[in-house]
């Protein structure tokens, strides 16, 4: 697969419209799709939409005039690197079908791997309505109780990166806040107008007979499985969510419950706030899981006002610690799913994996973890149900690309490269970085970090060209992950030491 010819950072200030007045400029393409399709990494589905002649060539860009920021996006250029740059580089058509997307969860049918997470975005039917309607294959429908919800306003905060897209997310969401009786008709109508869409019915008791209550209740009512609520980080009383999933005792006590309410697949869904998962999740399974679906967010504090001196979200002068989400977490969660797939014990038992997934690049990372399907929240809370499109399109395209047959035949492709410990690692070899002088402006961002957080073996000469040092550099990578040009890669090795 060649690299990427075009990135987030080529279109960083297009806002991704709603009914974006781009595409109603143009007769010809789809610019907002096919600008979406680049921000999501799927460029080459985008390129594959192009007709053979680009019609942008000798075109005024009504397009830019029409943008929301005019003349800000480079709309006519992006779309001629598709044509130009990507399209002739594609290695195959585009699939017609998305058979290979097809796989289960517990035995039971989902047409792709992708699920709305138990939240905000799957909390009412005409929600996922909408969103069944739009493509994903099922969802974990927000957590049912029998509790009191009232909601803190507001309950959200974020940190966001240059473009004002969202990095990390943090909330202080609770839990449905419907009567049971009123998310019981959800399930019934939903499983009645979408016979073959996956609802995965998130609960949470306060004791033993409301765990099984509640998992009994959701298979007469239509579910096709239930998710046990071990993990949220934002209960009001103690005893419950994430303190329940960090005491394996209380995990295979309130799976059991469960079990005896049903005898539908269950999944256990487990906190991050604890050293290791495994514990938990064997606990689960001796309870009667079927599976486990992991991260849940991350307790967190995040934007502390200098003026007020309270964090975000405020709700009259005062805070909590809350749940963080979003791509930010996504290294942790697959560290976590990494544990969960190799563990020896779990064998057989489906992983749910969410956390951070915005691409289906960042899909098929935890599927090659050992992950069967995965579930998504942050991103469509910032960016809506229509990004299924490309996340379906572009892991339909790689599996293409590649031969694979299903899903089946990528999941845990990665586990075996992923060791606890760094002693495994080959030390003899230094991998020096590569200059790509055409795209090197002299900027000299190389050299600032080489010498104030490297090994001081990058230089400037009298031209502005940056220089190594090959007897200092020891090969850390720091300059290719800095350089706002992407003018460094990894390149050729030099062997250090010889045993």
């Amino acid at each position: 697969m060649f690299s990427r010819r075009i990135i987030r950072s080529d279109m960083l200030k297009c806002v991704l419209c709603h009914d974006a007045p781009c595409s109603k400029a143009c007769e010809m393409i789809n610019p907002a799709e096919m600008l979406r399709s680049i921000w999501f990494d799927n460029e080459k589905t985008a390129a594959g939409r192009f007709p053979e002649k680009s019609p942008c060539v000798s075109c005024p860009a009504p397009c830019e005039d029409m943008c929301v920021r005019p003349h800000e996006v480079p709309i006519r250029r992006l779309m001629e690197k598709l044509h130009d740059d990507v399209k002739p580089n594609l290695e195959i058509p585009a699939p017609e079908d998305f058979d290979r997307l097809r796989t289960n969860i517990c035995g039971i049918p989902l047409e792709n791997p992708f699920l709305l997470s138990s939240s905000v975005v799957a909390s009412n039917y005409e929600m996922c309505d909408r969103a069944f309607a739009a493509g994903w294959a099922g969802a974990a429908f927000k957590t049912i109780c029998s509790f009191e919800i009232h909601e803190a306003s507001p309950r959200f905060s974020a940190i966001s990166g240059d473009n004002g897209s969202i990095i990390g997310f943090k909330n202080i969401e609770q839990l449905s806040d419907h009567t049971v009786v009123e998310n019981m008709d959800v399930i019934r109508r939903l499983k009645e107008k979408y016979p073959t869409k996956f609802i995965l019915a998130s609960i949470m008791g306060k004791n033993d007979a409301e765990w099984e209550e509640l998992a009994r209740l959701c298979e007469e009512n239509g579910a096709d499985a239930i998710e046990l609520n071990f993990s949220c980080p934002n209960m009001a009383d103690g005893g419950l969510g994430s303190d329940i999933g960090q005491v394996p005792e209380l995990v295979e006590r309130f799976t059991r419950a469960a079990r005896r309410g049903t005898k539908i697949p269950i999944l256990a869904k487990l906190t991050p706030n604890v050293d290791s998962m495994s514990p938990a999740a064997e606990a689960a399974m001796r309870g009667g899981a079927d599976g486990i679906a992991a991260i849940n967010t991350i307790k967190s504090i995040i934007g502390i006002n200098p003026h007020t001196y309270v964090s975000s979200p405020a709700v009259r002068g005062m805070s909590a610690v809350g749940g963080y989400s979003g791509n930010a977490v996504k290294p942790i969660a697959l560290r976590f799913i990494a544990e969960l797939g190799k563990n020896p014990n779990l064998s057989g038992m489906h992983i749910s994996a969410m956390g951070g997934i915005e691409t289906w690049k960042d899909a098929l990372e935890y599927i090659m973890l050992g992950a069967g399907s995965v579930q998504v929240t942050t991103a469509v809370m910032q960016y809506g149900y229509r990004i299924i499109d490309d996340l379906k399109t572009g892991l339909n395209n790689y599996l293409a690309e590649k031969l694979f047959h299903d899903i089946e035949e990528v999941r845990g492709l990665a586990l075996d490269s992923v060791s606890e410990t760094t002693d495994v690692l080959e030390r003899d070899t230094v991998v020096f970085p590569k200059f790509h002088r055409e795209r090197c402006i002299g900027c000299g961002r190389c050299v600032i970090s080489c010498a104030d957080g490297g090994h001081q073996a990058i230089r400037m000469d009298e031209k502005r060209r940056p220089r190594i040092d090959g007897k200092k550099c020891a090969g850390c990578h720091l300059c290719v992950l800095v350089c706002p040009q992407r003018a460094l890669v990894s390149g050729w090795k030099r062997i250090t030491r010889i045993h």
